[in-house]
C-alpha cells in the first residue's frame, strides 16, 4: 500500500466516523426528545385518573346541592 492508498483510506475511516458521530448526535436528541413526550403522556395519565376520580363526585355533589335547593325552595312556598 501506498502512501497515497494509506491517505485515503484514512480520509476515508473519518469520514466515516465524523457521519457516525452525526448520526449519534442525531439519534441522541431523538431520545431526548422521546422521553420529554414520554413525561408529557405520563403527566397527562394521570391528569385523566384524578379526573375520572373527581369528576362523579362532582357530579353527585352538584346533584345534591341541586335537590337541597329545591327542596328548600318547595318548603318555603309550600308552608309560608
Amino acid at each position: 500500500m501506498t502512501t497515497a492508498d494509506m491517505s485515503t483510506e484514512a480520509e476515508k475511516i473519518h469520514a466515516e466516523i465524523a457521519k457516525l458521530m452525526g448520526e449519534t448526535v442525531k439519534l441522541s436528541a431523538e431520545t431526548g426528545k422521546l422521553a420529554a413526550e414520554s413525561a408529557k403522556l405520563a403527566a397527562e395519565s394521570r391528569k385523566l385518573t384524578r379526573e375520572t376520580f373527581w369528576y362523579p363526585l362532582a357530579i353527585a355533589s352538584a346533584l345534591v346541592g341541586s335537590v337541597a335547593a329545591i327542596t328548600a325552595l318547595t318548603v318555603k312556598y309550600l308552608f309560608t
